[in-house]
């Protein structure tokens, strides 16, 4: 056997129709055959606490051995995992190709997906996963403002942490009652001009979060495209991506999402259009998740075909000399965090490249996981372990005495400024640093 791979990682799919899947027995052996082979390696003990729980676990008994581990402590490890795919893209040497096929972070799904299955999860993790319907419910007038005071008021904080487990010390995002979908004004009379790489028109799906939290991003991105006369719309209609669900382990409500989403995106990929999403999760959802989980979906597959990670358009098509640098506006010194979602797309750094053609601009680059994740961080029982994870990216961003904090996951970069405490600098989304540069 070979002791690692130089290989590109290869992704199999998640065989979750298979009856298999949820055998809880056939789940304890190949989370002990994978725990032994992750005990004896020991490479991912800095990315997150799955790492250091199991390697406790193991130190601690008397066999200083997996086979030593209480079966019920299994669990302790899943908790802790909040699927960022680092381990699996950036470090593990027993990824497929090789004969191991360690896939970590996709078995850690299959155990929350037994987790689930079994009823075991708690109505908190239910609830902050429904994001289109929390959404929905609390971006109404008059509740909005309710909803938004609530969370920013120390009692009902504290309320919250005692009864929900949502940690009071956590800053929250608002809620907006303007949504995105129902105040956005696209432009598709612009001529449509194809690139090398690139479909010359854009269809944008909102994302739970931007068309209820952050609409502000969803209307820079459209006076971005407007700038570049690059032909829009919004997707037509949409549900929640389903990360949040995914993370759950609620697969089923996975396959719901999917059947409103994918036929209605399809159809737009079909027409030649570039879909967009602002958050890297929801973009990876379409890109790696759902085309593993639905390998013979051609619909799926399109989609994943016509998925665009908004710089990594952008990019692409000054590249191919189709956008305007037409920059007056300096951005100075951005403190900038790659979130791990738009790490594992393997597309490189193309946020940092495009943020650097502004001149006047320097762009300090931290490539680590800030910890938040979409809602562990948030849940009262991991909030101080998620700014243990962040403490080094909140050091690295604060060292360049930023004018700007960014981060293309804007949960994380708000995440980032907590941590950071004290500081001079302003956060803003990437996406919304270049309407800021073309001074629109």
């Amino acid at each position: 056997m070979r002791e690692g791979s130089l290989e590109a990682p290869t992704r199999h799919p998640i065989d979750w129709k298979n009856p298999d899947f949820f055998d809880e027995k056939s789940l304890f052996e190949e989370l002990e055959r994978v725990y032994d082979i992750c005990h004896g390696c020991r490479r991912c003990v800095s990315l997150c606490n799955s790492f250091p729980t199991l390697f406790d676990l193991v130190d601690n008994n008397e066999t200083l051995e997996v086979e030593g581990v209480k079966k019920e402590d299994y669990w302790k490890v899943v908790d802790q995992c909040y699927l960022c795919d680092l381990c699996y893209m950036t470090k593990c040497p027993y990824v497929p190709p090789h004969e191991w096929n360690v896939d970590f972070p996709h078995l850690m799904l299959r155990a929350k997906a037994v987790k689930f299955r079994k009823g075991e999860t708690n109505f908190r993790d239910k609830l902050l996963s429904s994001t289109d319907a929390l959404g929905k419910l609390a971006s109404i007038p008059v509740v909005v403002q309710i909803v938004n005071k609530v969370n920013k008021t120390p009692a009902t904080r504290k309320l919250m942490d005692n009864m929900l487990g949502i940690h009071q010390d956590r800053e929250l995002p608002e809620y907006d009652s303007a949504k995105f979908r129902s105040t956005a004004r696209p432009d598709d009379s612009f001529p449509v001009v194809p690139g090398k790489a690139t479909p010359g028109k854009v269809a944008i799906f909102s994302t739970c979060y931007v068309n209820y939290n952050e609409p502000g991003l969803g209307h820079d991105l459209i006076k971005i495209l407007k700038h570049n006369q690059i032909p829009h719309v919004i997707v037509e209609k949409e549900n929640c991506c389903g990360m949040p669900k995914l993370e759950l382990g609620d697969l089923d409500a996975v396959e719901k999402l999917k059947d409103g989403n994918i036929p209605v995106l399809a159809k737009y990929a079909k027409e030649g259009y570039a879909i967009m999403t602002l958050v890297p999760s929801c973009t990876l959802m379409f890109k790696q998740e759902l085309p593993l989980m639905f390998p013979k979906d051609a619909d799926v597959q399109a989609v994943k075909e016509a998925m665009f990670d908004p710089f990594e358009y952008l990019v692409l098509r000054n590249r191919d000399g189709l956008l305007k640098t037409d920059f007056s506006a300096p951005l100075g010194k951005v403190s900038y965090h790659i979130p791990c979602h738009l790490r594992v797309q393997n597309m490189g750094q193309k946020t940092r490249e495009f943020l650097e053609l502004v001149p006047g601009t320097k762009v300090t680059v931290v490539e680590r996981c800030s910890g938040h994740d979409g809602t562990w961080g948030v849940k009262s029982e991991y909030f101080k372990d998620s700014m243990k994870i962040g403490k080094p990216v909140f050091k690295a961003m604060g060292n360049a005495a930023p004018d700007y904090v960014s981060s293309d996951c804007a949960i994380a970069g708000r995440h980032i400024l907590q941590g950071m405490g004290e500081t001079n600098a302003a956060k803003q989304h990437p996406i919304s640093l270049v309407r800021i540069a073309y001074g629109l």
